[in-house]
């Protein structure tokens, strides 16, 4: 009997075949080239189906390793299964760092940068945004390597998995930097409205998290670079909100031991960007995630749109977290073009009510051009979400051009984007 395969929270029964597991790029080729059906699986931290297939899904997990730090040009090159905690240490101990990194350093780089993953920071694109080059199997198992500057590259970062198997991806890479993190309590809901800017410029990465109960804001995570200027968060009142007296977790109720190191211990970046720490696993199967991404000047119209219809979609969530990330020029990113606000929600694992909620929201962001996050839940409408994204037809010409055949589509694709 064949085992069920899930994603990570395990609300997703993936209907593939099998799950392949090349041990070379020459494996990968044969496979593709010989499939009607491939995907790329990468850690499985996607909560809809845009992983699963009827056909094989393909893990790069086990290709040969590689990591190639060009000084010279200031780039990291690694290959597609790698995941983030895996190279950020001997990257910062070469003296470098990405620019920003997500909540989980679990990830693989590849299906994060497919997916437009992001971290937090007014000054800070997308995770996308760093590729310099993206190589892949294509669906003849031709090899294809396309660079920035290229014809079509800004449609082939955040690729949805649509183009073909990711096998290396060469990333800007930044001097390293040392952080430190402060996590604040109960800003009030006034000042969020009046000072947002104030409050989301307060740091490198700052993330508000919130169980839109209709109080304060509950948490404030302030992640500064120690050689940022300004005033130094410390033990005082900081517009309204207050020092957390402790390690925090953000959902309430959860071991702060999960979490990076607070109360402004300096750290190298990518131990204090991510929220959790690499050597703790995150729990699966008890959470489902959705996300929405607006402009950064409709922020404060979208969350008075939120709090008007929390009590339909509070008692159902875990916690909230807001975000911003600045404008990038990928077709597919959600932060395309324009400086972006982000809505996360984490909800209990109730899949019905979590739909439910999401119709409350979407109709809620509906002003406001929301974008949802493309590996998270929502239940925008192809045409809806087709005119949220200027390239949105020019990204199915090329899937058609690049992939005739449909090997790299599965449902998800193929409802969403009209070939």
């Amino acid at each position: 009997m064949r085992h069920t395969l899930t994603n990570w929270a395990g609300n997703i029964a993936f209907g593939a075949q099998d799950l392949r597991t090349p041990a070379s790029i020459g494996e990968l080729q044969e496979l593709v080239a010989g499939s009607r059906a491939v995907r790329a699986l990468g850690t499985g931290h996607s909560f809809n189906a845009i992983a699963d297939t009827a056909g094989d899904l393909v893990s790069t997990a086990r290709l040969p390793r590689v990591l190639d730090i060009d000084r010279r040009n200031r780039t990291l090159t690694v290959s597609g299964g790698t995941r983030f905690g895996e190279i950020t240490g001997t990257l910062h101990e070469a003296g470098y760092a990405l620019h920003n990194l997500g909540s989980l350093p679990h990830l693989s780089i590849a299906g994060a940068c497919a997916t437009g993953t992001h971290g937090s920071g007014d000054g800070n694109a997308t995770i996308s945004s760093a590729v310099r080059a993206v190589e892949y199997v294509a669906a003849t198992g031709e090899l294809v390597r396309t660079e920035r500057g290229d014809e079509h590259f800004a449609g082939s970062v955040v690729a949805l998995g649509a183009l073909g198997v990711v096998t290396a991806l060469t990333l800007d890479v930044v001097p390293a930097f040392d952080v430190q993190q402060w996590v604040y309590e109960g800003l009030p809901l006034a000042t969020l409205r009046d000072d947002f800017d104030e409050v989301m410029s307060a740091a490198y990465s700052v993330s508000l998290f919130t169980r839109w109960q209709g109080g304060p804001i509950d948490q404030i995570w302030l992640k500064r670079r120690v050689d940022e200027k300004g005033p130094v968060p410390g033990a005082r009142r900081w517009l309204g909100a207050v020092p957390a007296d402790g390690p925090r977790h953000p959902v309430p109720g959860m071991a702060a031991g999960a979490c990076t190191p607070q109360a402004g211990l300096p750290g190298p970046s990518h131990l204090r960007l991510p929220h959790f720490r690499r050597e703790h696993i995150p729990s699966s199967g008890d959470e489902l995630q959705s996300e929405y991404f607006v402009e950064r000047r409709d922020a404060v119209p979208a969350f008075d749109a939120l709090h008007a219809v929390r009590d339909a979609f509070a008692p159902h969530l875990r916690i909230g977290e807001i975000r911003s990330l600045a404008a990038d020029g990928l077709w597919l990113s959600p932060a395309h073009r324009r400086d972006t606000v982000a809505f996360h929600f984490t909800w209990l694992p109730d899949p019905a009510a979590v739909t439910r909620s999401l119709r409350v929201i979407e109709e809620a962001l509906a002003p406001f051009a929301a974008r949802p996050h493309w590996g998270k839940l929502f239940v925008t409408e192809p045409e809806a979400l087709r005119g949220l994204y200027p390239h949105y037809g020019r990204f199915a010409e090329l899937m058609r051009a690049k992939d005739p055949a449909g090997v790299f589509r599965n449902d998800f694709v193929s409802r969403h984007f009209r070939l």
